[in-house]
């Protein structure tokens, strides 16, 4: 039953994030589940586990985490399209 929090809290995370920077995130729900995942390993990385911990996740720092995520996948994605 954690398996499924956790993949319910990462998506609504990615969600948040994509909201909170402007941007959608490729691949739709998967897009943000993965987003809110990785945003929580690289939040939890960079400013340690703090606030309220749901589904595993602490979600203040994975929250900032995925912004982080999705800003960078942002820009790289204008990169490419620019490119070609």
């Amino acid at each position: 039953m954690s398996f499924i929090w956790s993949l319910i809290v990462g998506g609504i995370l990615g969600w948040l994030a994509s909201l909170i920077v402007g941007k959608d995130v490729p691949g739709g729900i998967i897009g943000n589940i993965v987003a809110g995942i990785i945003g929580a390993w690289i939040g939890s990385g960079l400013f340690g586990e703090f606030g309220p911990v749901i589904g595993g996740f602490a979600i203040i720092p994975a929250l900032i985490g995925a912004i982080i995520l999705i800003f960078i996948i942002s820009l790289i994605m204008k990169g490419t399209r620019k490119a070609t």
